[in-house]
Order: structure tokens, then sequence, then C-alpha cells
């Protein structure tokens, strides 16, 4: 077993509030999507309320935004669940509920195994991709790093 554990975040803006007709769509497909990311091969941890809703965890100051968190035991595991069918079903219609975002929306760190990312750790690694570009400390899909050794 590694040291070391992937955390993943990715953040959207709803064009219109959660509860809105337009998102029913988006809304129904939490749970399965959900349920499938829980059973999957590789799949650690991810954000959740009590009830098991992402969604419901806001934003001070951003009702809007829809935060999403995971920890993979691997790039290959969450890349692996990323282009499964279940889930890139539901990413291909982003656009329909989301609003189209100028910088990066998704980053990807190590962790020590065990540790659990906050909000505000995500964050911080969101905006340290998107002001230096990928780095050991903040990476996507496109250039990934190692674990530290």
């Amino acid at each position: 077993m590694s040291d070391w554990h992937l955390a993943q975040f990715n953040v959207a803006r709803l064009r219109v509030p959660i509860d809105h007709p337009d998102t029913a769509e988006f809304v129904a497909g939490l749970g399965p999507v959900d349920a499938r990311a829980d059973s999957y091969p590789g799949f650690i941890w991810r954000m959740e309320d009590e009830s098991g809703n992402a969604t419901a965890i806001e934003t001070p100051g951003d009702p809007g935004r829809i935060n999403n968190m995971s920890v993979w035991v691997s790039v290959e595991a969450l890349k692996a669940f990323t282009y499964d069918a279940t889930h890139v079903d539901y990413m291909r219609r982003r656009f329909e509920w989301f609003e189209k975002r100028t910088g990066p929306h998704f980053v990807m760190w190590w962790i020590p195994a065990g540790h659990i990312p906050t909000l505000d750790e995500a964050d911080r690694r969101l905006h340290q991709l998107t002001e230096s570009g990928p780095s050991a400390e903040a990476f996507t899909f496109l250039l990934t790093f190692a674990p530290p050794s």
C-alpha cells in the first residue's frame, strides 16, 4: 500500500439555482454517479454532508458554486472512473447546467494516506494551478506527477 493518495477537486457554477427545473436532470444523476464512484476500484473518499450530498456543502458567499472533491489510490484509478461511461455521459452535458469557466476547474495533488483534504486546501491548490500552471503540488490529467518519494 502506498504512503500517498491522490486528491482531486473540481468546481462549477450553476446557471440557475439547484432547485430550478433546469437542473432537475443534473440533481437526479448525482445519486447514481456518486454510487458508481463509491464502488469504483481505487476510490477512497468523497466530500459529502451527513445525507451523502456534496452539493449541499455551500461555498460561503457563492451559493451557485458546486464543489466536488474525492480521494483515490492513484491517477490511473481516478482516470478510469472519470472516463467510465456512467460518468462521462453525465460530464458531456455539463454546459447544460453550468457556466463556462475561464480558468482551470479541476486540480489533483498528492496527500499522505489517511489525510482528508479540506475545501480551503482544495481552493489553494486550484488557485496555485491557475496562477503557476501544473506542478507537483497542483496538476491535471494533461501533465501528471508521481507521488513524493
